[in-house]
């Protein structure tokens, strides 16, 4: 009898012990899911001011600069897939181009896919802004990903742009105790003005509305031609939107715009650095306006952004580059070899069953393990 109930201890030890191991394991594996879907839930990247954003996402002009130059100085017309794409549709309306930017904020070239390019691209540069390129090396630069000029049916080429600004404040803001960001995220670092700042700091800022501490807009100004806009509660679902809204709120207003002695301000310490690779523009066919390379293919298409703010002032840098090229279909005469064709159903695969003259299935199936279904 004893040996039978020192039997059942020993097994009940061993299955609690099963259901410990396997409980971590389980909350390991969440946990790195957890950790896994917090890298990606990241900022989101726009290419033009009129897509549509949700929460935590940026936008630059200078993905819309390079597509400028690939539309107008390469492909001659707007670039239209099959069926069109909506990023496509809203970066060939130009609403951003070089002409809403001094010359003294960007580099930009375009040209065929040379390594004389690339050194010309990281050199320039390095001469205007004192800076290296993120990007560059993310593109094919072997021999296969250049233009080869004894390839009479095609022509490849690269497009980059890089802007560069690093701007202060008129005066120096002061650093303001962390504090709580909404209602979920605390120990924030501030900078700003508060009772104890000297009054002429305020004197760098414009009242463009106050509603209410949650619904109001305001510019600083800084030493250079730079300006930086803060807008609480914003309103649109895109940039162009929000920002048209607040303008218009701004006109309207007809409070004091000048920023007072007992008014106080604070706003969060800014830093992220994104990148962005356009893979729904890449391997897509367009046509062209060249009577000879009639076709081109986006092969690769990426966009950075990288800002930081403190009280200080701030800098952002953002590089966009497109890697293309054209084929000429009057070379392509020749007819292909007709080649065997291999439907081996052998891998993963979708099955569905449907009626004749019926739109949809009646039965749909993926299959995966194959001994499962046999």
């Amino acid at each position: 009898m004893k040996k039978k109930i020192l039997i059942s201890s020993i097994i009940i030890i061993l299955l609690i012990i099963i259901v410990v191991v396997t409980v971590k394991i389980i909350t390991k594996k969440d946990n790195k899911s957890i950790t896994t879907l917090e890298k990606i839930d990241g900022i989101s990247i726009v290419p033009t001011m009129n897509d549509k954003i949700t929460a935590d996402s940026s936008w630059c002009g200078t993905f819309q600069l390079v597509w400028n130059d690939m539309k107008n100085e390469v492909v001659k017309k707007d670039v239209v897939f099959t069926p069109q794409l909506k990023i496509a549709e809203n970066l060939n309306k130009e609403d951003f181009n070089e002409t809403m930017l001094s010359e003294e904020y960007y580099y930009k070239i375009y040209g065929l896919k040379t390594l004389d390019l690339k050194r010309k691209i990281e050199s320039s540069i390095k001469e205007k802004f004192n800076q290296t390129s993120d990007i560059l090396n993310d593109f094919d630069w072997s021999e296969n990903g250049l233009n080869n000029p004894n390839d009479t049916g095609s022509r490849r080429y690269f497009l980059y742009t890089m802007l560069f600004r690093k701007f202060e404040f008129l005066k120096e803001f002061d650093k303001l105790d962390n504090d709580k960001f909404g209602n979920e995220y605390k120990d924030v670092q501030y900078f700003g003005i508060d009772k104890n700042t000297n009054e002429s700091v305020g004197n760098q800022i414009k009242v463009l509305y106050y509603n209410s501490k949650d619904d109001f807009a305001i510019l600083i100004n800084t030493k250079t031609n730079d300006e930086v806009i803060f807008c609480k509660n914003p309103k649109g679902s895109s940039f162009n939107e929000i920002y048209t809204n607040m303008n218009s709120e701004s006109k309207k207003y007809k409070g004091d715009k000048s920023f007072k002695s007992i008014d106080e301000f604070k706003a969060p310490n800014l830093t992220f650095n994104e990148k962005k690779e356009y893979k729904e523009l890449e391997g897509k066919i367009f046509q062209t306006a060249d009577p000879i390379y009639t076709e081109g293919k986006i092969y690769k298409a990426i966009q950075t952004i990288k800002l930081s703010l403190d009280e200080k002032g701030g800098e952002i840098k953002s590089e966009a580059a497109i890697d293309m090229k054209f084929d000429a279909t009057a070379f392509n005469t020749k007819p292909k070899k007709e080649e065997p064709r291999y439907f081996y159903v052998d891998n993963t695969f979708a099955l569905f069953l449907r009626e004749k003259g019926k739109e949809n299935p009646y039965f749909a199936g993926r299959i995966d393990d194959i001994t499962k279904f046999q």
